[in-house]
């Protein structure tokens, strides 16, 4: 019988899936709905709040993503973990890029909820009849 340690990929492998994972969902989820909202075009006024929701949800989401990711980087990175030097050094460039892409992200998302949060608070009520 085989070794559970034995049928799992190494820890590299991992991480270079994870990365790519992550990558593909923030690229394929997260930054359409952010570009929507960023250029403020077709979408009516009473869906705007909906968007945002969305996106915020959307945001907490990709932080559950990325800390999972860091954990397989960290195992990567663990004392005795062995590693092939080549898929090793590609492994952490494309966790280094993916981690760009979440920063660049990150500052768009919190640009867009924080105007939106005072375009909120400076709107009057409206007077119901």
């Amino acid at each position: 019988m085989a070794n559970n340690s034995d049928q799992n990929p190494p820890p590299d492998v991992c991480l270079l899936l994870r990365t790519h994972a992550e990558a593909g969902w923030l690229n394929r989820e997260v930054l359409p709905v952010l570009r929507e909202l960023e250029q403020g075009r077709g979408l009516p006024e009473e869906q705007l709040g909906a968007a945002l929701a969305y996106l915020e949800v959307l945001w907490i989401e990709s932080r559950k993503r990325a800390a999972e990711t860091d954990a397989t980087c960290a195992e990567l990175n663990a004392p005795g973990c062995k590693r092939d030097r080549k898929l090793h050094a590609r492994a952490r460039s494309y966790h280094a890029a993916v981690r760009r892409l979440r920063d660049s992200l990150s500052a768009r998302v919190a640009l867009i909820l924080s105007v939106a949060g005072e375009t909120v608070a400076c709107r009057p009520e409206r007077v119901r009849s």
